[in-house]
């Protein structure tokens, strides 16, 4: 890519971004739209304005972001939302630190050698302006090289420095939630999940067979238990019922409004009850919903009594009256065998994957490993396409391969637009088909809660845009756009990726801009859903809850966002010591970022669950992980270089390893199992009513009845 095309991608990025933070002062300006910009502080009774009128000036989302307190975002929030900021404060802080001593010094060191000019002219090759500015730029074997090597042992320190101060202060976060009263009163806190129990002894039921496991080991503290059951056909049952309810409401919505718009006795709508609506007789709607629903609810009252006393599956949840107890149950070994009475902290209400809870301990394992198997396969292959679209979606490659567009690809113009966009929008439509496949593989694992499933396709989506962005793009787009040159000198494939890693920098400079301007610019701007919401608005929504259902905004997706920033993280570290400047770019995307998710945290955004900063540990992982590859970057690197020092990189390794090792021994068992000191903190006796709320929290919807006596006993 030449300058030109850079500075293009890198303007017309940037004006998107204004354009889109435009449209997003006027549009959420307008009444109509405060439910698209302000739906979490409506959903809480608040007024979508802080402060008043006066805060509705274009800048004043800014202010309140830039204001907002770490408390402030815990309430509204939660401290999972809190802890992520926690996250991007801290990768903005490593940039912050690292660019204060690398630009002043690398930048100068890189342009004033020739190393680039000396080879474009053996080469013939063309080089931007901005390769003078990077590593390749100094000659092998150059004493400037030392700059660099102290660089690389800089930017590990204050990664280790920042990590460690920010895990620390994590841990604080959860110990707090924990010991909150109002957290202590949470469902998941009294209850234990129990899974592969063993077969019901005879003359006992399930729900005995635990009642008395758990009564004799806990006879003071047990409360009761409630057995999982099969759900498939009451769950279908259920929503079938519920989507009558909807479309009957929907129904007398449409004839009300019939009525104010028309004559006084209205016009009753009606439907086709052959497939999809679309063929069969016609039928009076409210009619014919009304007959369902009256055909539908006795069948789902008794499917519920059957299911409960006749689906019994060898899982249960357990429930007792001290939290104290109840967690140290969590983290006790039940039977000397350990694929029996297995038990873990019980999931929150709302996350809980019933049809997961009944998976046998083998079955669970085996499924793991083949789901490693298919992630791990999946990487591969999909390194193979990745790299293909680095390569092909070049200018050359493309004039090479399709010839029919030469005449168009070669107008100033179009090709200035494509060279700066095509290949990164290229990648980024690419990655975006993953995220579902891969949360579909974790869940299928046997994981028994919606969080641990966002956690582990999280870390799958961040392998695999490492390998396949970052080295797929870097050594396989290599390979495939210098395959001649390698087949006819093979021995030249380790100077090549060499010579073209710092080549690549400038590719990630102009798909990290496109991220931050573009992606934060809609992520602000909420174009897309302010449309879906006003179609749906005016040609589906008849009641209010359709018309919540439309505006409902969810969470802030972590299974994605979390992977894609660390994947930024990733190249920017990686590409810290070689290319400086790309750390600027780092900045930006880390500090829009921040400012403008924490807009969207105080007003978009509603949290799904709350995991009280779980996915912490995997964070700091992720990052140590990019810190190592950065490393290991550059011993390549300094080696290309033919650089005599380059083995003082391993002394950088081990001790990032090690770090890595003493945060895991002396942070992470916080973050599985509650201590017991912190369980007992302010510990306060409660009620059986209490303890009714907490049991009753657990019944699926499906499941849910006037009396709670149609549980078994």
């Amino acid at each position: 890519m030449d300058f030109s095309s850079f500075l293009t991608s890198l303007g017309t990025s940037f004006v998107i971004f204004l354009v889109l933070m435009l449209l997003f002062t006027w549009l959420s300006r307008k009444p109509g739209n405060t439910v698209i910009y302000y739906p979490n502080r409506i959903l809480k009774g608040l007024g979508p304005y802080k402060g008043g009128s006066s805060t509705r000036n274009p800048f004043a989302w800014i202010r309140a972001a830039m204001s907002s307190t770490e408390k402030e975002i815990i309430e509204i929030s939660g401290y999972d939302t809190a802890v992520y900021f926690v996250f991007l404060r801290t990768v903005l802080g490593i940039l912050v630190l690292t660019g204060i001593a690398l630009l002043p010094v690398l930048l100068p060191v890189a342009a004033t050698d020739d190393s680039v000019k000396s080879t474009a002219a053996k080469t013939n090759g063309t080089f931007s302006d901005l390769d003078y500015s990077y590593m390749g730029n100094v000659k092998a074997r150059s004493p400037r090289l030392w700059a660099f090597l102290i660089a690389t042992y800089w930017v590990s320190f204050v990664t280790y420095y920042l990590l460690w101060k920010a895990y620390k202060h994590v841990s604080g976060l959860r110990a707090n939630a924990l010991m909150n009263h109002e957290v202590k009163l949470k469902p998941e806190q009294f209850a234990i999940l129990v899974r592969d129990i063993p077969p019901v002894p005879a003359g006992q039921t399930r729900q005995k067979q635990v009642d008395s496991y758990f009564e004799s080991i806990y006879p003071k503290t047990f409360y009761r238990s409630m057995v999982v059951t099969d759900n498939k056909v009451v769950n279908k049952l259920w929503k079938e019922l519920e989507g009558y309810k909807k479309k009957l409401a929907h129904a007398e919505a449409v004839y009300a409004e019939s009525k104010r718009a028309g004559k006084p006795e209205g016009a009753k709508p009606t439907n086709r009850i052959g497939f999809l609506g679309l063929i069969g007789n016609k039928v009076d709607s409210i009619e014919y919903y009304t007959k369902k629903i009256k055909e539908v609810s006795p069948k789902l009252e008794s499917e519920r009594k059957v299911t409960l006393r006749e689906k019994q599956q060898n899982a249960a949840l357990v429930f007792f009256k001290s939290r104290v107890i109840a967690a140290s149950a969590a983290q006790s070994l039940h039977s000397q065998m350990v694929d029996k009475w297995t038990v873990s902290n019980a999931p929150e209400p709302r996350q809980v994957i019933w049809t997961n809870l009944n998976i046998k301990f083998y079955q669970r394992q085996v499924r793991q490993y083949v789901v490693y198997v298919i992630v791990a396969l999946t990487i591969v292959f999909f390194m193979i396409p990745i790299g293909f679209i680095s390569a092909f979606t070049t200018l050359e490659n493309l004039k090479k391969y399709l010839p029919f567009l030469e005449s168009i690809v070669n107008l100033d113009a179009i090709k200035t637009v494509l060279e700066a966009y095509l290949p990164q929008l290229a990648l980024i439509i690419f990655l975006a088909l993953l995220p579902k496949f891969l949360h579909f593989l974790s869940k299928a694992e046997g994981i028994p809660s919606e969080s641990h499933v966002v956690r582990a396709s999280s870390g799958k989506y961040f392998y695999f845009t490492v390998l396949n962005v970052f080295i797929g793009v870097s050594v396989v787009g290599t390979l495939f756009s210098t395959l001649k040159t390698i087949e006819k000198n093979p021995n030249s494939i380790v100077p090549l990726l060499g010579n073209n890693l710092p080549l690549n920098a400038t590719f990630f400079l102009t798909y990290v801009a496109l991220r931050f301007f573009v992606g934060y610019g809609l992520e602000l701007s909420r174009i897309v859903p302010l449309i879906i919401f006003h179609l749906k608005k005016k040609y589906l929504c008849k009641t209010e809850a359709e018309l919540k259902e439309a505006w409902l905004p969810g969470d802030l997706k972590y299974g994605t966002r979390v992977p894609g920033d660390m994947l930024i993280a990733t190249i920017v570290l990686c590409y810290s010591v070689i290319a400086p400047i790309i750390i600027l770019f780092g900045l930006v995307y880390f500090g829009l970022g921040w400012l403008i998710l924490r807009n969207q945290a105080l007003n978009v955004y509603v949290p799904s669950y709350e995991s009280y900063g779980r996915m912490w540990p995997h964070m700091h992982t992720r990052i140590l992980a990019a810190l190592i590859l950065h490393q290991v970057t550059m011993f390549g690197y300094f080696g290309v270089k033919k650089f005599s020092y380059a083995p003082f990189i391993i002394s950088l390794i081990i001790p990032s390893l090690i770090f890595g090792f003493v945060c895991h021994k002396k942070f992470y068992r916080f973050f599985c199992d509650t201590p017991l000191e912190v369980a007992l903190r302010d510990s306060k006796e409660i009620t059986n009513n209490n303890m009714e709320l907490i049991f009753k929290s657990y019944i699926p919807p499906s499941l849910s009845s006037e009396k709670i006596d149609d549980v078994p006993v």
